[in-house]
This record gives C-alpha cells, structure tokens and sequence, in this order.
C-alpha cells in the first residue's frame, strides 16, 4: 500500500511540525522577534514548556517560531496549519473553507481566517517588472460576480452587463510562467496604464486581444501584437507565435475555481484569492515545482506576515494587488 504524504512527521506530531517550520523559516538558527538577536539564544526544555519555545538571553524575552509570522496568536495546532497548507498549495482549484471545517472539526471562523491568513503568505514580495530582456507578456481581462460599487442598472433600465461585475486584470510571463493579478476599481483606459506601467519592462513584447484599452499603452513596449477574437483569430504565427492562450487558460482555471469550489467572493476580499491562484500557477508542475515543493516554497514567505481578524476584510491603498 503506498504511503500517503500526510504519513511524514510533520503532519502528524507537534514536535516534527516544530522543528520543520522552524528549518524553514529559521535556516540560520532561531532570531527573537523582540530585538533582532541571534547568538544568545536557548531553547527551554522543561517538562512543562510549551513546545519549541525560545529565550533571548539578550532581552529575557520567550517565544516560539510562531510569533512574528502567520502563525501567531492561533490555537490550531501547528501540524494542522500544515495540513491546511499542503492541501491549498496541492489543490489546482483551490480547497473551500467548508471542507476544511470539516477536515478539522472546527469552526467556519476558523477555517475561514485560517485559510486567509494561507492566501496573505501566498502574496508574491516581488514588485519587480515583468518582461525584461525581451520576454513576452501577455495581458487580458476578465469578469466575475457582481461589483457592489458599480450601478447594477442603467439609467434605461437594462442591465449594464460586463460594467457591473468586479474586473480583473492578469499579466502571464510566458518564458518564466509567472502570474500576477490585479483587481480593479474601474475599467478605463487609464486603469489598465497604471498596471502596464508599474508591472513591465519597457523591454516588453506585449500580447493582448483586439481590446482598445492596450491600444495607447502598447506603443511604449519593444512590441505589441494582439489577436482579433471578434475575427475568429486565435493564434497567428509570424516570427513569432501570437496569441493569449496562456492567460485564457490562467483564467480557465481561476474561474473553475471561483464558481467551483469557493462559489462566493465579495470584492473585498478578491485580492487575496488571486494572491492564491497566482501562486498555484506561478509555481506549477509545468515549471517543474511539485506539491510538496510548492508548500515549501509558501511556508518561507509566511514570517512577518500577520493578519488579525479585525483586518483581514479591509482594503488599503498600500496593497499593491488593488488599482483604486
């Protein structure tokens, strides 16, 4: 019978699940999160200490690999958190919180906060452009659910269509297979600028659809081919090959997702769940990361990325993944 991957240590006990976050996000030995030490540290080892739990013999502070990181101020127990992680990293069209209230016995708040603090850590640090040395970029739109801030009617009467749905914006890098997505408040010309504009390289071969909105932007990138859908054109093949095919099927995926398994998502919290499709592609089989690597890769963003319930619904201008 083959062994299942929930069998390795780290699922299973609290002292395994222990030292291997703490492999990952400690690789050069344990750092306090009170003053930044990391020489002058021990571990306490009583019978009656919690589990993994340091001393900073600098500030006398305690603390475990927790603080500081997703993990903080959770009474889940840290080889469950890893569960979870392992099953949103693997599953290509993400896991709902009622499965893993189910999974876990415990409550929907819980599972709900838990998986969003999973979709923060997913969250891509890299600002950096798109594009550079040439690579191709393609660029589209789509639409989903309803957008509580957009007219639901026009002033006729009838309903506005596509303009009331929330809009989101993907760029797919095709060499290195990586995906980064935008929501967006309004569809203008000039919000589809300000994504171009701070996410490519002005080395940038662009490729997009007939849409006007890339008309004006594409002309400041090394190229900008596009493809008419309205035509009936789909892939055309000069030099180079021409088409959006890869960020048609990134969005395949994300709506199978949406409508699938997670069913409901309010604009508010859209963001993070193209956080969690982004990573799924960005790190996917096809550029040769694994499941397992894949929750590995997740757990080494998870420090200095707290989430409170008290926030986890509120929008701010500092988030980079939201065009006002």
């Amino acid at each position: 019978m083959a062994r299942s991957v929930f069998d390795a240590p780290h699922f299973q006990t609290e002292e395994a699940a222990f030292a291997y976050v703490e492999a990952h996000l400690w690789p050069q030995g344990p750092v306090c999160p009170h003053c930044g030490e990391r020489t002058r540290i021990g571990r306490l080892a009583g019978k009656t200490t919690r589990i993994g739990l340091h001393k900073c013999n600098a500030c006398k502070g305690q603390f475990t690999v927790r603080q500081g990181s997703i993990f903080e101020s959770s009474h889940l127990p840290l080889h469950l958190w890893l569960q979870v992680i392992h099953l949103m990293c693997a599953s290509k069209k993400g896991i709902s919180t009622r499965q893993i209230q189910r999974m876990l016995q415990c409550s929907m708040k819980t599972a709900w906060f838990l998986t969003h603090r999973i979709r923060e850590a997913m969250v891509s640090g890299d600002i950096g452009p798109f594009g550079a040395g040439g690579a191709v970029v393609e660029a589209d739109e789509t639409f989903i659910g309803t957008d509580p801030s957009a007219p639901q009617r026009s002033k006729h009467g009838r309903h506005p269509g596509m303009s009331a749905k929330m809009k989101v914006l993907s760029l797919i890098e095709r060499d290195t297979g990586r995906a980064r997505s935008f929501v967006l408040d309004n569809y203008r010309v000039e919000d589809i600028q300000i994504v171009l504009d701070a996410n490519l390289s002005r080395e940038t071969n662009l490729r997009t659809d007939e849409s006007s909105m890339y008309t004006a932007a594409g002309r400041y990138y090394a190229s900008h081919e596009a493809v008419n859908h309205g035509r009936h054109e789909y892939v055309r093949k000069n030099d180079v090959t021409i088409h959006t095919n890869t960020v048609e099927g990134y969005f395949s995926v994300f709506k199978r997702g949406m409508r699938g398994v997670y069913q409901h998502c309010s604009k508010k919290h859209l963001h993070r769940y193209m956080a969690e499709f982004d990573y799924r592609y960005s790190y996917r089989s096809a550029v040769g990361v694994e499941d397992t690597q894949r929750a590995q890769i997740a757990l080494t963003g998870f420090a200095g990325k707290r989430l409170t319930y008290q926030t986890v619904g509120r929008r701010t201008a500092g988030d980079h993944r939201i065009v006002w």
